[in-house]
């Protein structure tokens, strides 16, 4: 009897000590400062088997200090018919570490992948959150995922955003003793614990007791600054396809073979094709015809079928359909190209603005999308084969500036994107204003969008209804209050695009009227609201990535009767990589401001955060001047 009573308590002891050590309390006070999220325990373990499957088991408990850490407090799995789900199981606990409760299956949300132009596709997630709000509390999730095909690995970034602390995270990668694996780590002192049998190896890598950090502005890649381990694989199957991926030749034969002989157009495209091109002898006006004739008879969707992730979808099927997904979009402007004897190569890249820089020195799958490009003697063209608007040749902030993997059979090799310059990506603004004795500013505006500049509003203007561009165009300047009269877009087709915006605007309160005085700032419509932050002390170098240049010219009519009280100075600012310039002169009844400011790319050393910090808040400052004007007579 008193052995099942001791049998009993300790039974009892250790489901409380199971939940004791989720307690907040139980968290080192240096973990919390900053934090709003603390990484209780992780543990990714990633089981090969072999070539073709892999086992993830992924068990996390988070504490979430405060409501920006709930974003992160949810369980997220993408699967499709080549990623299974096995099991997921999740708990929540209070501040003090007591089971509130558990997960039930039937809480679990499982819904398409899909976005509006995803027509086809087996991409689903299954999504849980328990939607708590009393801090701190704490989630625990598991999840178990069988993957065939092992042609990408998961990656490990333990402290996956600013103000995270992590208390103990763990990554585990159990391999056949055959398996070569390859990674890559940043920030990760040493080799991984390496333990070795028979029949396997098993790689550990452990993160224990991490403070919160803040990103610092303008800094390097999150995974660039933090510690971060990247997996791939050597040799993978992918269905009945193999491959290899030890350098990027190899990575790029495998996607060539698994696209090969899928470029077969039917007779009435090659027709087609050769009427649109015959008497044209010129490449350069082929390809033109032919872009053209691709964005006017195709429309984009993405294919995420089983391996149609990535083998595309042949030219036949383009042509009988009319879409397709950017593989084979890409592959059906090939195949047009190459029916008129114009070679060209299909590329892998990574697109969105602002994206990661790709490894180039861990040949992985680091690519979201695929464009085409077109060798020439001097520039290549390069075509973006989504797009039944962007101008042949241009690629903009969505894939410029990066590197590419040109695609060949037995010389795949990476390559730059065009990259746009700051007299490339030009704002231009003229402004012809009156002002009334109570403060009221007129103005008509004609702004010029140049190179990337351009690239947001031609995204608005195509996918905006007239009432949503209207609303866009209210709420665009940074005015208390303002209303729009008229606006109008015009877009120009040249090789670097332009767009061409005309505003009329009625500006309330504008200007201070106190007495008989009026406080004017000229520079209406570009008025800088950036500083940095803490800019003394810097960890890391600034990493300046954006150039463009804004020039700004601006009349405004005075009431009649009032003189220049106080005149702000003409402003010439310069660093290496940036300069900016602003001057204001007074005519009778006019004020006459003119403002320019270059920016180039740029790395600049942490050691100049001072400067940099002092050139924005001159910048600041001079954007914000005003100038007094005084009643006469009075």
């Amino acid at each position: 009897m008193r052995t099942k009573h001791y049998y009993f308590l300790a039974l009892l002891m250790l489901a409380c000590n199971a939940e004791a050590q989720y307690s907040s309390v139980q968290i080192p006070a240096a973990l919390k400062e900053t934090a709003d999220l603390v990484v209780r325990l992780e543990e990714k373990e990633v089981r090969i088997k072999s070539k073709g499957n892999a086992i993830v088991r992924h068990h996390y408990v988070y504490t979430i200090l405060n409501a920006a850490g709930d974003k992160y407090a949810n369980l997220t799995e993408h699967y499709s018919k080549l990623v299974k789900v096995n099991d997921v199981t999740g708990t929540l606990y209070d501040a003090q570490g007591t089971k509130i409760k558990a997960l039930k299956k039937g809480e679990i949300k499982d819904y398409s992948n899909t976005e509006e132009s995803q027509l086809a596709d087996d991409n689903r997630v299954k999504y849980h959150n328990f939607n708590h709000n009393f801090y701190p509390y704490t989630v625990e999730y598991e999840s178990i995922v069988e993957e065939e095909g092992v042609f990408q690995l998961p990656r490990w970034i333990p402290v996956f955003s600013e103000n995270i602390a992590v208390e103990k995270s763990m990554l585990t990668v159990i391999t056949p003793s055959d398996y070569v694996l390859r990674y890559k780590t940043f920030n990760y002192t040493g080799s991984p614990l390496l333990t070795e049998t028979k029949n396997s190896k098993e790689y550990n890598w452990q993160l224990a007791n991490y403070s919160a950090g803040k990103r610092e502005v303008y800094s390097p890649w999150w995974h660039e600054i933090t510690p971060s381990v990247f997996l791939a694989p050597s040799a993978f199957t992918m269905q009945r396809y193999e491959g290899t991926m030890n350098n990027w030749q190899e990575f790029g034969t495998f996607i060539y073979k698994l696209n090969a002989g899928r470029d077969q157009l039917p007779d009435v495209v090659k027709l087609k094709v050769r009427q649109l091109t015959y008497g044209i002898n010129d490449n350069q006006k082929k390809i033109e015809i032919l872009y053209n004739y691709l964005q006017q008879n195709t429309r984009y969707i993405s294919i995420q079928l089983g391996i149609g992730g990535w083998q595309t979808l042949d030219a036949n099927f383009v042509a009988s359909n009319g879409y397709g997904d950017c593989k084979a979009l890409t592959n059906y402007m090939y195949a047009l190209l190459k029916e008129v004897g114009v070679k060209s190569c299909q590329a892998l890249i990574y697109a969105g603005a602002g994206e990661e820089t790709l490894m180039d020195d861990f040949a992985s799958n680091q690519f979201n999308h695929v464009v085409l490009c077109v060798p020439q003697e001097k520039d290549s063209i390069w075509l973006e084969c989504t797009s039944q608007t962007t101008q042949p040749g241009y690629m903009g902030s969505f894939t410029g500036n990066r590197k590419a993997l040109l695609i060949d059979e037995k010389n795949s090799t990476l390559v730059q994107t065009p990259f746009y310059k700051a007299t490339d990506n030009l704002q231009t603004r003229r402004i012809v204003a009156s002002l009334d004795e109570h403060g009221m500013l007129s103005a008509n505006v004609e702004s010029t969008y140049a190179g990337i500049q351009q690239d947001r509003l031609e995204s608005l203007l195509n996918g905006y209804a007239k009432d949503q561009l209207t609303e866009h165009m209210r709420n665009k300047f940074q005015l208390s209050s303002y209303d729009i009269k008229d606006f109008s877009h015009q877009k120009s087709k040249t090789k670097l695009p332009v767009i061409t915006e005309k505003v009329t605007l009625a500006v309330k309160d504008f200007a201070s009227v106190t007495g008989k005085r009026l406080f004017i700032n000229p520079n209406v419509l570009s008025v800088s609201t950036f500083k940095i932050k803490n800019g003394g002390a810097r960890k890391y170098d600034f990493d300046v990535s954006s150039a463009f240049t804004d020039l700004d010219s601006v009349v405004i009519l005075i009431p009649a009767g009032y003189k220049a009280e106080s005149l702000p100075k003409d402003v010439d600012l310069r660093m290496a990589h940036a300069a900016y310039k602003s001057s204001i002169n007074i005519i009778p009844g006019k004020i006459i401001y003119t403002r320019l400011y270059t920016q180039n790319a740029a790395k600049i050393p942490a050691v100049k955060a001072t400067e940099l910090t002092n050139f924005f808040d001159n910048i600041y400052r001079a954007d914000h001047a005003r100038i007094v004007f005084v009643k006469e007579g009075l």
